[in-house]
């Protein structure tokens, strides 16, 4: 009876001295790091945001239980990109997500051994990010926005197709961001075998915006080619309205644009790239080596037409170009 007893004792003792040590293993379990460097502000792309957070959730990572995310923003002023990413990694985050190609490079310069997984980027070879899509070395992987600097090329000539008439384009592009040369370069190319004049106008930041303004309403183009990029993206409403202002058919790098009023864009689904940058983030954090990860291009590409924008500016577009669009908005 005795053994019976002390038994029953140090099983009721085992199960209280357990209770709190399971309590406190549940308590102290690991909660990843995550750093989000962007070149946004709260606001603009934060249904990209979402999209990363969703894909994230669906793989099981949910923010406040087994990952924090650590946003760093440099609210449309490239400048403090350099600063952010250092601050990610003195915290010593356990992968880094860059949103642009400026953000990649300024995390690369921050740290050679944290993973860094880019989204919207330009090419990453050609920036000097990694030597090899199929291997890259070091610690960066990812998400490439570009098929290449032939992008380019293929906006000019989809806008001269959809305005026939037009002989003289505006190329609004940045010299600060490592991609628009290449790619102003492909539309100049272009714009030879198309016969147009393309005359490139540059604004290198927030503040330099409305000097290219007034300089491409100096010049009265026929048609406007915005060369997509961060700084475009995030300030797109007032490029909107100065296209408007100006009736001026432009050319966008992203169905956003379109969505707000924009003629025409052709470019990559940022929402979808987002979305999938989150199956990165979950590898590296089980344990993959971004050098055996092979940055991945886009799959999935928007072409849009707003016909609603084009009424307003008096053009009909051709109904070769129509049929090619995969959404049209009425």
């Amino acid at each position: 009876m005795g053994r019976v007893v002390r038994r029953q004792f140090l099983i009721a003792a085992g199960v209280l001295f357990a209770a709190p040590l399971t309590a406190d293993a549940q308590q102290t379990r690991r909660q990843y790091g995550v750093g989000y460097l962007t070149t946004a502000g709260l606001t603009t792309g934060s249904h990209l945001h979402a999209a990363f957070r969703q894909g994230l959730r669906e793989l099981g990572w949910v923010e406040g239980q087994n990952i924090v995310i650590d946003h760093r923003r440099a609210e449309g002023k490239f400048e403090r990109l350099p600063g952010l990413a250092a601050d990610l990694a003195r915290l010593e985050v356990d992968v880094i997500v860059a949103t642009t190609t400026q953000a990649a490079l300024a995390a690369k310069n921050a740290t050679r051994t944290i993973p860094i997984i880019t989204v919207a980027i330009g090419d990453p070879v050609a920036t000097g990010l990694v030597t090899s899509l199929a291997r890259p070395d070091g610690n960066i992987t990812g998400l490439t926005f570009m098929m290449g600097p032939e992008m380019g090329g293929k906006l000019l000539q989809l806008l001269k197709e959809a305005v026939p008439q037009a002989s003289r384009i505006t190329a609004l592009w940045n010299p600060t961001d490592p991609m628009h040369a290449l790619l102003l370069r492909e539309a100049e190319n272009g714009a030879r075998k198309l016969q147009v004049q393309l005359q490139p106008i540059a604004a290198r930041d927030l503040d330099s915006l409305e000097g290219a303004f007034a300089a491409i309403a100096r010049e009265r183009p026929d048609a406007l080619l915005i060369v997509p990029g961060p700084l475009f993206f995030f300030q797109r409403g007032r490029v909107l309205d100065f296209a408007a202002k100006n009736s001026l058919p432009a050319m966008h790098g992203s169905r956003e644009s379109v969505e707000k009023g924009g003629l025409m864009a052709y470019g990559p689904d940022l929402v979808d790239l987002f979305h999938r940058a989150a199956i990165y983030v979950d590898k590296i954090l089980k344990g993959a080596k971004p050098a055996d990860l092979p940055i991945q291009r886009p799959t999935k590409f928007d072409f849009v037409i707003n016909l609603k924008t084009a009424r307003a500016l008096g053009l009909t577009i051709p109904p070769s170009v129509l049929l090619r669009a995969s959404q049209v908005i009425e």
